[in-house]
């Protein structure tokens, strides 16, 4: 009994002074979209593991919209009647954010809040440049240089704003023009930012990679460049740290049984 107590004592809020259990924080519920890519499920198993080395003691948990197990529907139910945060893997608002992951978590036990999604934030933009650098952008391109940032694309205008407010922040980050692009369901297409840029005289245009993750549009995104092209942002120190970010501001606000999105 002592040896369960001491365990127990050695985890920040599980026990009180009087030697009772308390309840341990709501699990974390990071929901991804799915990907037919297996690089996708590794990159976010791994960048789960970084959320975990940064919190040990917060129960990690990964659920899917589709494509992958395990769906989100799963992970909820493996939760029982449990407190959760899910914390969209998505970078900007849209039907998936608004619609599919409420319902879902409504449509089970577990009393859940949902979070923003990750974009648009700073943090976002920190990892955008890190990658950028990686790929060869050194900072001397101000003259001659754009990007065009490329993102999946929704049929939310809610989603095109936030991906344009992320463009905004990289583009007084780096000093160049950054254009939001799009690989499916809006435009400009990426090819056809490529193009505006060059025709405004800017002939050193890379394309930043705004996924979450590798997969077929990350690749044919990085296909149309041509100069360079940035990789995914996943395992990014920047991304474990927002995930925690939506994480606690969601936190913060009241519990309830059907989840509402957090103000992004």
């Amino acid at each position: 009994m002592n040896r369960i107590t001491t365990q127990l004592a050695g985890r920040p809020g599980l026990v009180g002074l009087d030697g009772r259990r308390r309840p341990g924080p709501p699990a974390l519920v990071v929901v991804a979209h799915g990907s037919r890519d297996p690089r996708a499920l590794s990159t976010v198993q791994a960048l789960l593991d970084r959320v975990r080395e940064l919190r040990p003691h917060l129960p990690v948990h990964l659920g899917h919209i589709e494509l992958n197990a395990p769906l989100l529907p799963d992970t909820l139910a493996g939760l029982g009647t449990g407190e959760a945060i899910l914390v969209p893997l998505l970078l900007s608002r849209g039907y998936h954010v608004k619609r599919d992951i409420p319902e879902m978590a409504a449509a089970s036990r577990v009393r859940a809040r949902v979070a923003a999604p990750l974009g648009p934030h700073p943090l976002l933009v920190e990892a955008l440049h890190a990658r950028l650098v990686e790929a060869g952008w050194d900072g001397t391109e101000r003259r001659s240089g754009g990007v065009v940032l490329a993102a999946a694309g929704s049929r939310d205008p809610e989603s095109r704003i936030d991906t344009g407010r992320t463009a905004r922040l990289l583009a007084d980050r780096l000093g160049v023009p950054v254009v939001p692009a799009y690989a499916s369901a809006a435009a400009p297409t990426v090819p056809e930012a490529v193009r505006a840029l060059t025709a405004r005289g800017r002939h050193r245009v890379a394309v930043a990679a705004y996924f979450t993750a590798p997969g077929r549009f990350a690749t044919e995104s990085a296909e149309a460049t041509p100069w360079i092209a940035s990789s995914p942002l996943g395992t990014h120190p920047a991304m474990a740290d927002l995930i925690l970010h939506r994480y606690d501001e969601a936190l913060a606000r009241p519990a309830g049984r059907i989840p509402t999105l957090a103000s992004a």
